[in-house]
């Protein structure tokens, strides 16, 4: 009887950080096709978004396409009591620094920041990208819609701002236009920099670069499935990370690929229909995205993108030969996938921003003994119930069983072998939801006792 009844706590405890968010139901319904698709058609109608395009014309140009997408924040911060703080965030490029350069300019990136009803300096951020391109990236005077790359992932993020500024947040959101992208991820590179220097502690960043077509140029047609790709490791790790892992494991359980698990499993929670499938790389074969210099400076960053993409719609020239039509016009862009994509981000946006701060100095040990141990510093986050614990084969790609554990800082899990596993922990808010993984970063050296 007794086990019985511990059984049953144990089952209770489980089910009551397990449940699901009516408002992030509430925050997928309210994301609109219709409105990303006129954002993506007043995108793709400002002619060329090249870097080196016009910056005085009302109508061409990434100077126009720059203006209009903060007007549209200002409009979504005025709807909200001013909770957003808009601004322009820029940096100076000269022709020495590549190529792809031809005439020195300011990348200048557009940026919505909503402030987080309690004062941190933890934020979570999507982007999309301003620019775009046709088949020669320095031609800046001749047509270049950009309707999929990249206006779609522009409007889904100018769209997730207006759906999600109607919510109050325990962390900063960043709706955030990059720009330079198709030069050498200039914008991403400028802003995390700024990011650094003002020291923000940032907990992911979402990379929305294509996220609009379902008509892959191998003939398949898929308006479900989209990639999450993450790098392995963090670009930054020390030797001693490096060697740690050897003996310890986490070759593939670095912060951008707990992200990207995170990413999975709340999609498939509250998006079931949906097929998210993720990649382990840091981007496509030998190609980047603007998540790549956050990883770079050891930010957690994956990039979201369509599953099938369309070569000739992408980086073309406007033409037809032999009956083939190129170029990445609004005919190439489904608005529906737009807006799956779109929610996809809102509700990982919003479960991010809702969870608490993750443990720290998370520890393990087992070594040749039948049980696993871990550790970790509490959170100073009141929004904090407890902690849970997760662990998967070592083959397994997602995280297969957990345990909650409750308002502790370490506990044994008895019958569970540390040499056939993978082990994390995750802090639980009050309403449930959860933070990102976090992975062992060291063993136990010092005597443990069971709580």
């Amino acid at each position: 009887m007794k086990h019985s009844a511990l059984l049953l706590l144990v089952l209770l405890s489980q089910w009551s950080f397990s449940q699901t968010d009516q408002r992030i139901y509430d925050i997928i319904k309210d994301v609109s096709a219709e409105r990303i698709e006129s954002d993506i058609r007043t995108l793709a109608n400002f002619g060329t978004r090249n870097t080196f395009s016009d910056t005085v014309s009302t109508k061409r140009g990434i100077g126009a396409a720059r203006r209009w997408i903060k007007s549209e924040f200002d409009k979504t911060s005025k709807e909200c009591a001013n909770c957003l703080e808009v601004f322009y965030q820029k940096d100076y490029v000269t022709t020495n620094v590549g190529e792809r350069v031809p005439k020195d300019t300011w990348i200048v990136n557009v940026v919505a920041v909503q402030k987080s009803a309690k004062k941190t300096n933890r934020y979570v951020i999507m982007t999309g990208d301003i620019d775009s391109r046709n088949s020669d990236p320095i031609d800046f005077k001749n047509d270049a819609p950009g309707a999929n790359d990249n206006a779609t992932g522009m409007a889904g993020t100018m769209e997730a701002a207006r759906v999600l500024s109607k919510y109050k947040f325990d962390c900063n959101i960043v709706y955030l236009g990059l720009s330079g992208e198709e030069q050498g991820l200039f914008g991403g590179k400028g802003f995390a920099e700024y990011a650094k220097k003002n020291n923000w502690d940032i907990v992911a960043v979402l990379n929305n670069d294509m996220i609009g077509n379902i008509e892959g140029v191998d003939g398949v047609i898929d308006n479900r499935t989209f990639r999450i790709f993450s790098e392995p490791t963090p670009f930054i790790e020390t030797e001693k990370e490096k060697s740690n892992r050897r003996y310890y494991g986490g070759e593939v359980d670095g912060i951008s690929r707990q992200l990207a698990r995170f990413i999975h499993k709340t999609t498939l929670t509250y998006m079931p229909e949906m097929n998210p499938m993720m990649v382990y790389r840091l981007d496509r074969f030998g190609r980047g995205g603007h998540h790549k210099p956050f990883n770079d400076m050891g930010f957690a960053g994956v990039r979201i993108m369509e599953a099938h993409e369309n070569y000739n719609r992408q980086h073309q020239d406007l033409r037809t030969e032999n009956g083939v039509k190129y170029g990445d016009v609004i005919e190439g862009v489904n608005f529906a996938y737009a807006k799956k994509l779109t929610a996809v981000n809102a509700i990982t946006l919003a479960a991010l921003a809702w969870a608490p701060t993750t443990p720290k100095n998370v520890l393990i040990g087992g070594v040749v003994e039948p049980n696993t141990k871990l550790k970790w510093d509490k959170t100073d986050d009141s929004n904090v119930a407890g902690y849970k614990i997760y662990w998967r084969l070592t083959t397994s790609p997602q995280w297969e069983f957990s345990r909650y554990v409750g308002n502790v800082d370490s506990f044994e899990l008895e019958g569970i072998m540390i040499d056939n596993f993978y082990f994390g922990v995750v802090s639980v808010s009050k309403s449930g939801h959860e933070s990102v993984v976090v992975f062992p970063n060291d063993i136990i050296r010092t005597t443990f006792r069971r709580k």
